[in-house]
């Protein structure tokens, strides 16, 4: 792929996943990409300090809730950092407590 971009799909679970791309990674951050579905696994799991929103005023009407599925255990949040631009506002929060 133009770029060096190299993709690997993981079908023996999020940890194991997790732990390729850090591998993979080296010293560097690892970032986890997905909906609602994937946010939630990893929330769960508890392998997640930080979380990136990007916020788009526009009403869909359904979809999946991003915490929904989390119940008692969803995480307390810390804003980090908060950019309004044109259309979109992005959200880093530090995930405070985790599930596990």
């Amino acid at each position: 792929m133009q770029g060096g971009t190299v993709f690997n799909f993981v079908t023996d679970g999020i940890e194991s996943a997790l732990e390729q791309a850090r591998r993979a990674a080296g010293d560097k951050d690892v970032r986890i990409g997905g909906g609602a579905n994937v946010v939630n696994q990893y929330l769960a799991a508890g392998l997640v300090d930080e979380l990136e929103l990007h916020v788009v005023s526009m009403i869909l009407g359904g979809g999946a809730r991003l915490f929904e599925k989390l119940g008692d255990a969803r995480p307390r949040l810390e804003l980090l950092r908060a950019v309004a631009t044109p259309g979109v506002t992005h959200l880093t929060y530090r995930v405070v407590n985790q599930a596990s």
